[in-house]
């Protein structure tokens, strides 16, 4: 096994404000690196410049401080460890509300545990490399609060993980309509991770006045759930003539299916959901890690496919399978490819 196999794992504990003061002197270069490139990328994209980019962070400062003042705390003291201006960790959390465009295409899914006692959810992120450098593996043990492991990029308040009280969440781009100003899609995550169950998890996502869409593939101490979050709405899809549930990246609620006609397919979202239903109901009985594995490495439909590479299109080419994850919550770990799955092996990283 090479370091170069696994994300880097830093460990942050206390209160909020400590926790950002120890993540901030942990990973102070890949943080600056980060708010460079990310004002770099709205530049060329989207031609937002930096004085655009430091009006919509602090216009979204007052409704992500009502939601929750301790993630903004934790923030406030990254900032101080980095040596940098707040407004610029506060674009790291705001930078996918100045588009219209889905900034990921992935594939999700989430199946019951042996035990019966909760369930395993996992993914393939698709994203752009460019992003690898700054990707860690980062516990919180928050004072008074569940502690949380979460594959992340450095700076973020939240992003793909679990929690000690079995909760696990992976994550989907949702074709859908957004909104400049409101709560950042990462302190809705952070607040799920404080949950307890499924109710808790919704409403954490439901109290916010949010700004985009998406789709978060759920783990609960209550079995597979999956949540289609709008800016208007949390609509609740659980497992229906099978035990396990699968997304990739359009709505699939009544009600959302609407949205379908309105905005482009995501990188063959639909013949990606045929394909991963088709290999788990492939399976002789309830798939396991080792079956998961075998379906997030499948080609079929390339370049289009569940285990995505950088292929010719114009849009999306650039996109690939940048790490693949599937999480234990009962067991407390992630198996992670840094990498397309089908050329990385899972490394295991435990709470």
């Amino acid at each position: 096994m090479s370091l170069l196999d696994r994300y880097p794992e830093i460990e942050v504990a206390g209160t909020p404000r400590e926790m950002g003061r120890q993540l901030g002197d942990a990973t102070r270069e890949e943080i600056k690196t980060f708010c460079e490139v990310a004002l770099q990328r709205l530049d060329e994209t989207m031609q937002v410049s930096r004085q655009r980019a430091q009006e919509l962070s602090e216009q979204c400062l007052p409704a992500a401080k009502e939601y929750s003042a301790d993630c903004i705390e934790e923030l406030e003291g990254v900032a101080e460890a980095v040596d940098v201006p707040f407004w610029k960790i506060m674009l790291l959390q705001v930078r996918n509300q100045f588009t219209p465009e889905p900034d990921a295409g992935c594939t999700s899914l989430c199946v019951p545990t042996p035990s019966g006692k909760g369930a395993i959810v996992a993914q393939n992120w698709d994203n752009d490399p460019a992003l690898d450098p700054f990707t860690i593996m980062l516990t919180r043990r928050p004072t008074g609060k569940p502690a949380l492991m979460t594959l992340t990029q450095a700076g973020l308040i939240s992003y793909i993980g679990f929690n000690s009280a079995g909760i696990g969440a992976c994550l989907n781009s949702l074709p859908a309509p957004s909104r400049s100003r409101g709560v950042p899609h990462y302190f809705t995550l952070r607040e799920l991770y404080e949950a307890h169950s499924l109710s808790g998890a919704v409403e954490a996502i439901r109290r916010a006045e949010r700004a985009i869409p998406a789709n978060i593939m759920l783990a609960t101490p209550e079995g597979p759930a999956d949540l289609e979050v709008t800016i208007d709405s949390v609509q609740v899809l659980r497992p229906e003539g099978t035990s396990w549930i699968t997304h990739t990246n359009h709505c699939l609620h009544p009600e959302l299916c609407q949205y379908n006609e309105q905005f482009p397919e995501l990188i063959g979202s639909h013949p990606r959901k045929a394909r991963i239903d088709e290999l788990l109901q492939a399976s002789s009985a309830d798939p396991g890690v080792e079956e998961i594995k075998a379906a997030l490495r499948d080609h079929q439909g390339h370049p289009r496919s569940i285990c995505r590479h950088v292929n010719d299109d114009p849009d999306h080419g650039y996109w690939q399978t940048v790490f693949s994850v599937i999480i234990e919550p009962e067991e407390q770990r992630m198996h992670v490819s840094r990498g397309t799955p089908c050329s990385a092996e899972y490394e295991v990283y435990q709470l």
